[in-house]
């Protein structure tokens, strides 16, 4: 018993391992990823290099920054620089991790990924969480596909941990549970003119900021 709890013990702890080392290696790497391939991306936090390079390779049109505007931050300066730089609209949309989205907030950012010139980028910081239930939202909502599917985009794969009463970010989790079935969670919210009047698409340098 005492050689089966050792060795129990020891693939626990070569598993955290391999988990951390994943985890780490994912946000080295950008956390980069197709959502749905020449309409929408995924990343963490990009800087100034990476914004250029996902614009060359994959046509980006637009970026949706989901931490918020942040003026005085080195990484919200390079941001908005290189996204004037290259024609890009940027929309700030700001929310927490650890914090349920509103269903009126819901509702917003759901006419904001259905409107945004396409392709585009969503981003956070990590590109797990905020990221993750934007992906969802926008895969099930707006793209149709079945919700078993949608929700791999709020998972481990892309480092997020949705775990009751012991992860804050669970709240990414439990607002779409409860927006998953929200009948005015349609991405037919807000139209694109709408919008427009609002400040999103007008120019890169003018943002979209809820709350």
């Amino acid at each position: 018993m005492r050689k089966l709890l050792q060795c129990l013990g020891g693939s626990a702890v070569l598993s955290g391992i391999a988990l951390g080392v994943y985890l780490v290696a994912i946000q080295m790497t950008g956390n980069f990823a197709a959502v749905v391939p020449g309409e929408v991306y995924r990343s963490n936090q990009p800087n100034a290099t990476e914004i250029a390079d996902y614009t060359a390779r994959y046509g980006i049109k637009s970026i949706i920054n989901l931490r918020g505007k942040e003026e005085k931050a080195h990484w919200y300066k390079q941001e908005i620089t290189e996204a004037k730089t290259l024609g890009l609209t940027h929309i700030d949309f700001g929310m927490s991790a650890s914090r349920e989205l509103t269903l009126e907030e819901a509702q917003q950012l759901t006419a904001i990924l259905r409107d945004v010139p396409k392709p585009v980028l969503i981003h956070c910081r990590s590109g797990a969480d905020r990221t993750g239930l934007a992906s969802v939202i926008y895969l099930n909502r707006i793209a149709h596909v079945d919700e078993a599917t949608a929700e791999r985009q709020l998972s481990i794969r892309f480092g997020h941990f949705g775990v009751p009463f012991f992860s804050p970010t669970y709240a990414m989790d439990e607002t779409w549970e409860r927006i998953e079935d929200e009948p005015s969670i349609t991405g037919s919210g807000l139209s694109a003119a709408t919008l427009e009047e609002a400040g999103p698409f007008a120019k890169p340098d003018r943002d979209y900021i809820f709350g």
